[in-house]
């Protein structure tokens, strides 16, 4: 079976710092983390060529990130998202939809007419 992370709530996908900081571990990814100022937003973590980090670029079916998510359970979620492991088999052929954050994994197929 196939693990697949996704956001079980409305508002999207994100990780904590905290979650951030276990999955570049598990990565072997050196990231310099560059704080907020008080009240300002979130942290901003960089790879060494300077580009920004963003959770988002991970696959969702990256190993790394579900162990983040079952070591970490609830402190691996930033404050918009409440992160859930879907088992689906592994020959399928999936992707993640969603609505207004709240994702979902559904099998992938073709469609025609939709915004031609």
């Amino acid at each position: 079976m196939k693990k697949i992370v996704i956001n079980n709530c409305h508002g999207g996908f994100g990780l904590s710092n905290e979650g951030v900081e276990h999955y570049a571990k598990l990565s072997d990814l050196e990231l310099v983390k560059e704080e907020a100022p008080q009240g300002w937003g979130r942290t901003t973590y960089y790879l060494p060529d300077s580009s920004i980090f963003m959770e988002w670029d991970i696959a969702r079916d990256d190993p790394m990130l579900v162990q983040t998510v079952q070591a970490l359970g609830d402190k691996a979620c930033d404050h918009l998202s409440d992160l859930k492991i879907v088992e689906i088999p592994d020959d399928v052929k999936w992707q993640i939809d969603e609505y207004d954050g709240l994702e979902w994994v559904a099998e992938q197929h073709r469609t025609w007419g939709y915004h031609d």
